[in-house]
């Protein structure tokens, strides 16, 4: 059966395609070869500008045109790299002849006599281990970061919007001090902002340095040329990686677990919005945009249910699961190294893609949103018990004795502790009239600290 979203496996490259087609440019099979091929045509031009015996410079002209090979690359030439592997059975080595299949057309035919510096020197994984991280970093740069960044505008706009909107807070799911709906917000700007700023900090690593790390090929062809400030050079300057050193045949992928384990905390903390967002909702603090002819459910007429923060916790939990397995099996390889590294980073995308899903479900929630304003004020007037705290914390001011186990006796435990029971209570305290005016003034909604900033 002919592969399309409906016959696709995997729900990504099926039912949402459409919402995460942007992370074919950097997790498809295509995309992998892609990159493979910039990092071999970018080494390719390193060797000609090092100073090797025989090799001279290629020109400007040759550059662009060597250059273009892989900035105008498409599915059409990665299907005949696909092509030659059928031949090859390894990836790698079909994209090295692919190579020389174009050098072969060159205009200047000195980059056909020079063809076997192609993958020179090289294994396999000095491909896979720059063009893998390639691949992510620019995945992070042009695509999950601007849409997290979306988010977390959003959630600053509503912070901002919601400041001064007085809230009933709940720990242990018990009502507690009031809050502001906007400094709910706020705090988890704060919390995405700052693991935002370390995930865009952290470098990319990459592994350079032949068949185990040694420069032994290149050092036995040239001994004279130091391969190791070539590596450092080509990897920072050319590729924009941060080179791993020492390693065996692999990176040791401490740096990528890094990264992952960094995206993890990111969904983690939207998991946290997700559920809270779903229990305001229901709460009816709460309510939701609705369009015409969706339903909410398939026997209710009346429902509309908060599927995008369902969604996005969903897929944050699938990609969370995928980021840790990477995070904890990439930097684990037998002796200098086994297969099992390839194998499973071909699931980086499906790690990434579940996030960058999570994203877009979350921002369809957010956009939803319509604020309850007579919902959280009934909830917060209906429970004065809250005051309890503000008054005891007076009269310890006033030197009044065991204030705190006055108003324990006042409000632990009861059904309803209402204004007017409070109103009793303040009357018969032996404090000054003016603490007791003190006393009467206060509401929940007043008692919200400097959470309306």
């Amino acid at each position: 059966m002919q592969l399309q979203t409906l016959t696709a496996i995997s729900p990504l490259d099926g039912r949402y395609r459409p919402k995460v087609d942007l992370l074919v440019n950097y997790f498809s099979e295509y995309a992998l070869i892609r990159y493979r091929v910039w990092v071999e045509i970018e080494y390719y031009i390193a060797l000609h500008e090092v100073g090797l015996p025989g090799l001279s410079p290629v020109s400007e002209e040759s550059k662009t045109w060597l250059r273009n090979v892989y900035e105008a690359f498409g599915v059409g030439k990665a299907a005949r790299v696909k092509e030659i592997e059928a031949v090859t059975n390894h990836d790698v080595k079909a994209v090295e002849y692919f190579l020389k299949e174009k050098l072969e057309k060159a205009p200047d035919k000195s980059l056909d006599r020079n063809k076997e510096f192609v993958h020179f020197g090289l294994t396999s994984q000095d491909i896979n281990n720059t063009a893998t991280p390639m691949m992510l970093r620019d995945a992070l740069q042009e695509a999950y970061l601007p849409r997290l960044d979306e988010v977390i505008a959003e959630l600053s706009a509503y912070a901002e919007a919601w400041k001064s909107i007085p809230m009933l807070a709940r720990t242990h799911g018990q009502p507690a001090s009031p809050t502001t709906l906007g400094k709910e917000f706020a705090v988890y700007v704060a919390r995405l902002q700052a693991q935002r700023d370390e995930l865009a900090a952290m470098p990319v690593p990459g592994k350079f340095g032949g068949a185990t790390g040694n420069f032994n090929a290149h050092y036995i062809a040239y001994p004279d040329t130091d391969w190791e400030a070539f590596a450092e050079q080509f990897l920072t300057q050319q590729l924009g990686l941060s080179r791993s050193k020492p390693t065996t045949q692999i990176d040791h992928y401490d740096g990528l677990s890094r990264i992952f384990d960094a995206l993890k905390r990111i969904n983690t903390i939207l998991i946290d919005l997700c559920q809270d967002c779903w229990l305001y909702i229901s709460q009816e603090y709460f309510r939701q945009k609705v369009k015409k002819n969706e339903v909410g459910s398939s026997a209710m007429p009346h429902k509309v249910n908060p599927i995008d923060f369902e969604n996005g916790e969903g897929n944050l939990g699938m990609s969370t699961a995928m980021l840790e397995f990477l995070s904890r099996k990439l930097p684990v390889s037998r002796l200098q190294r086994d297969l099992t590294d390839s194998t499973v980073l071909r699931n980086l995308g499906v790690g990434m893609g579940y996030s960058y899903l999570a994203l877009h479900s979350i921002q369809r929630g957010l956009g939803k949103l319509l604020v309850n304003e007579a919902g959280i004020s009934s909830d917060l007037n209906a429970n004065w018990a809250i005051l309890a705290e503000a008054i005891q914390t007076i009269l310890r001011r006033e030197g009044t004795e065991k204030p705190y186990e006055l108003l324990k006796a006042l409000t632990r435990g009861k059904a309803t502790v209402t204004q007017k029971d409070l109103l009793v209570f303040i009357e018969g305290l032996s404090v000054s009239d003016a603490v007791k005016e003190e006393l009467r003034g206060l509401t929940p909604a007043g008692y919200v600290g400097n959470a309306g900033g």
